[in-house]
């Protein structure tokens, strides 16, 4: 062997033979022990992949290369979310056809990933933008369509004005497009949409089963906003017509003064006289060209405008006045409020810009009557609980109480009712954007929707079009497509002309991996019973409140369909940190990446691979920094001259403190792995070779379980010194080696002595030393006296049953 680690030939050698022996081909059919792990894929919309695509998908690559060393029957493919914005974008910035420029970049992506040494099977790759792929994107619009989950309404939707698209709620941070930032604007349109509400209950419900993070379980909480309340109808004075409200706190209904209506509300315009009309209509201009995000700004100055007419309050009897604020969204509920401003903050301010009355419905239950005096006048708002006053027959009640006492009087009296309402909106999921999958619709001569019989799919995205976003669908002005569509269907019928949201086409993929691009049926069942759901699926947190979603809702859609055998998706959910580029997210809509490339040509992959898993634990990321990469090559260098002198040694009398040693790597190794902890498997793997660099000879079964260790970390390294230590086949396809917790109850344990960071010795000590037994015995070693100079050191840093390091 040769005296030092050449990662340049070693790498391109290993991938080679991995290649051509196919190891990474999994057959689906013969399983015995099946485990599905899953990263999510990539947007080609990019040129190559950047460091933070590294992070994503080299440590996630150690992990499966690990559980196949644990006996598993690994599937774990890879393919490209190659439609959507991110790629369009791209093509636009470039002025290259999406087609094109997405083709070549999912050549160089795959490049990449062959020169990172992943386990990938090639030959069930996906790519959401081909043909084949996007035919089951539109069979299940049709199945929705069928089955009365997908409805076409016109309604205001969030509009980017930048990206010259609309935007799901979802896609929307602060008011802002979250891939550009540009604010967001409201803009009526015709749309189309998925009845994702009607799931709420149970996306909720199925929360509870699944191996997620905490954190990101609680977002989609949030996010469903299930709220349990009352409907309550307010019948407009001089009128037949009835405003419906839903609020959580029915109990205060008796402190009901006024109401608001969304200025955007249908009956705006229906019940305001002409006298008023002039001020509502201007006051409704000026709402048109503000964002949500500016609406719902708590800290602004409430305005609002009066209609002119008034309401009856169901439970006082009184006139209260109706006024349109801008602070009510008609997205959120009915679109109308019962304003009760003793005790809504949004309420009291509003009530105090235009001086309207305020009535105190509630009582706290501790506090001073001077504090309660203040209440009572107005001046203070009370949004806690307590006991009802001036309420007629809730006076007393505790809030809970009185909640259910109204309830039953509202349905009584046949105006309003128990009512669960959620904050979960349907999913939008038309763009007026090129590169996409077509939805399956067309309209007749009268403009009616029908469904694309399937026997049409692939309804093909045409070429003949201006992929630059100018606000309309570019596919209006593709002669093939309109031709195309009365050419099928007749005269004057005409295609829809917008495309699905790219979310659409991640929202299966992983049902398709499975069917190994069979392109005559959507998913096998008894292959979906056999892998479903994915055992352990990674991806980053953004994710929570959309693809996570959405996933969810259309695997429970298919199990309803009978197309699947579970309900849930993805069992374990692990997310990856962020790795930043001085504190930015790194992005290439930022331009703010960093590429790896340099890197891996200088270093090699494994190296590199191993850095970004030592930067710290896998789930929380970090700032980008190149200055510690050196010290990982001395590293792998150091393993290389190691495990080198070990060829031809002979087995040798068992180290009894050598071999606690190595179980207990083993150990710690495992569990790290196990939990995606590689950054302190790596550290244990560094304290092992310190311990072996301290022994006058390794035998070849230590170097050939040390080799084991770092297989998943290193894998073209391991794979050539398993070779020279005459190892048989592939180290993949070796077991993972296992401790003997026997040995782990050793009375004796090893402390690794280092002076100013340096391993200077290793002392064995009882396991049930003293920390200052254990000091003075580091301090008394001969070879620990030769660097503290005979001296006293200045600092004494003990790590319990692992190291001991002096400072001088």
């Amino acid at each position: 062997m040769s005296v030092s680690y050449d990662a340049k030939a070693t790498e391109a050698k290993w991938r080679k033979r991995w290649e051509e022996s196919s190891l990474y081909t999994v057959n689906l059919q013969k399983s015995k022990d099946p485990y599905y792990c899953l990263v999510m894929f990539p947007y080609p919309s990019g040129a190559k992949l950047h460091v933070g695509h590294w992070y994503q998908y080299g440590p996630t690559d150690s992990f499966a290369r690990f559980m196949r060393m644990r006996g598993k029957d690994m599937f774990f493919p890879m393919g490209f979310d190659a439609f959507g914005l991110p790629a369009e974008n791209y093509a636009i910035k470039t002025g290259v056809p999406p087609a094109t420029s997405t083709a070549e970049n999912v050549r160089n992506m795959v490049e990449q990933f062959r020169r990172m040494g992943c386990m990938y099977d090639w030959s069930k790759a996906l790519n959401t933008s081909e043909h084949e792929y996007y035919r089951w994107t539109q069979w299940l619009f049709l199945q929705m369509h069928k089955h009365g989950l997908a409805y076409r309404k016109r309604a205001n939707v969030n509009f980017c004005p930048a990206c010259q698209t609309v935007l799901a709620r979802e896609q929307c941070q602060d008011g802002r497009c979250e891939r550009c930032e540009t604010e967001v604007i409201q803009k009526p349109l015709e749309q189309w949409f998925w009845q994702i509400t009607k799931y709420a209950d149970e996306l909720l419900d199925g929360l509870k089963s699944l191996d997620w993070p905490e954190k990101t379980k609680s977002m989609q909480e949030h996010w469903i906003g299930r709220s349990e309340g009352a409907e309550i109808e307010f019948r407009i004075q001089d009128s037949e017509s009835r405003i419906t409200v839903f609020t959580t706190r029915p109990d205060t209904l008796f402190g009901a003064m006024y109401m608001v209506l969304a200025p955007e509300h249908s009956l705006v315009e229906k019940i305001t006289p002409k006298s008023h009309m002039g001020a509502v209509c201007a006051y409704q201009e000026e709402v048109r060209k503000k964002t949500e995000l500016e609406r719902t700004d708590l800290n602004k100055i409430k305005t609002g405008v009066w209609t002119g007419v008034f309401a009856i309050n169901p439970a006082s009897g009184e006139e209260i006045p109706i006024w349109i604020a801008d602070y009510v969204l008609l997205s959120y509920g009915t679109g109308a409020v019962m304003a009760v401003p003793a005790h809504d903050e949004r309420d009291f301010d509003f009530a105090h810009s235009y001086n309207l009355p305020i009535r105190c419905v509630l009582k706290p239950e501790r506090g001073d009557d001077d504090d309660f005096n203040v209440i009572l006048e107005g001046k203070k708002c009370w949004t806690g609980g307590g006991k009802l006053i001036n309420s007629d027959f809730l006076d007393g009640l505790d809030v809970e109480t009185a909640k259910k006492r109204m309830v039953a009087w509202l349905e009584d009296k046949e105006i309003g009712r128990q009512k669960i309402q959620y904050r979960l909106r349907d999913w939008l999921v038309s763009r007026q954007r090129y590169w996409g999958a077509p939805i399956p619709m067309v309209y007749d001569s009268e403009g009616v929707p029908h469904p694309i019989p399937e026997k049409h799919l692939p309804w093909i995205l045409p070429t003949d079009v201006e992929f630059k976003p100018t606000g309309e669908s570019p596919l209006k002005h593709s002669k093939e497509f309109n031709e195309r569509t009365e050419k099928i269907f007749g005269k004057g019928w005409t295609p829809e002309y917008d495309t699905m949201d790219t979310f659409v086409c991640s929202s299966f993929y992983y049902l398709r991996f499975l069917m190994e691009n069979n392109v005559k049926k959507f998913v096998d069942p008894h292959m979906e019973s056999q892998w479903m759901p994915v055992s352990c699926y990674i991806g980053g947190p953004e994710h929570a409140c959309m693809h996570l979603i959405y996933a969810r809702f259309v695997m429970k859609v298919l199990q309803d369909l009978s197309f699947v055998k579970h309900r849930e998706p993805f069992k374990k959910l692990v997310h990856q940190g962020l790795i930043t580029n001085k504190g930015a997210k790194m992005s290439k809509s930022k331009g703010n990446v960093v590429s790896p490339d340099e890197f891996v040509e200088r270093y090699g992959s494994d190296v590199f691979r191993l850095y970004l898993m030592f930067m710290g634990p896998y789930t929380q990321g970090g700032d980008w920094s190149d200055t510690g990469i050196k010290g990982m090559e001395r590293f792998v260098q150091r393993i290389w001259k190691l495990v080198s002198g070990t060829i031809g040694n002979k087995e040798t009398q068992g180290n009894s403190q050598l071999e606690v040693a190595l179980h207990r790597t083993i150990k710690k190794v495992t569990e790290d792995m196990e939990n995606f902890h590689f950054n302190t498997a790596i550290a244990s793997l560094m304290e092992f070779l310190n311990i072996l660099e301290e022994e006058k000879s390794v035998s070849k079964g230590t170097a050939e379980v040390f080799v084991k260790l770092l297989a998943p970390l290193t894998p073209h390294l391991a794979e050539e010194l398993w070779e020279s230590l005459g190892g048989k086949g592939f180290l993949l396809n070796q077991k993972w080696p296992m401790h003997d917790p026997a040995l782990l109850l050793s009375k004796t344990m090893i402390i690794v002595v280092q002076v100013n960071g340096k391993v200077r010795a290793n002392v064995e000590v009882s396991a049930d030393a003293s920390k200052e037994d254990i000091l003075a015995k580091a301090r008394d070693h001969e070879n620990v006296q030769i660097h503290l100079r005979g001296g006293m050191p200045e600092n004494q840093v003990y790590v319990p049953g692992r190291l001991v390091n002096f400072v001088v």
